[in-house]
């Protein structure tokens, strides 16, 4: 019975991992990551300041979600 599951989760595993790896080399998608990539570059270089604030806001957020309350 576990060999079953294993296979079972294998199979799913190597599903996931070829539509990945489709998605991946979709062209299209690359230029899309590409144009996000040299948009954001572009709005760090005429905004540094406000960019390190806002990443500090953002990682200051994820932390307080994945800490969660501790008191």
């Amino acid at each position: 019975m576990n060999d079953e599951i294993v296979r079972g989760l294998n199979d799913k595993i190597d599903l996931a991992l070829e539509k990945g790896k489709l998605i991946l080399e979709d062209e299209e998608l690359q230029q899309r990551i590409e144009d996000a990539k040299n948009i954001a570059e572009d709005t760090v270089r005429k905004h540094p300041v406000k960019s390190v604030l806002i990443g500090l806001a953002i990682g200051f957020l994820i932390g307080k979600a994945l800490n969660g309350d501790e008191d």
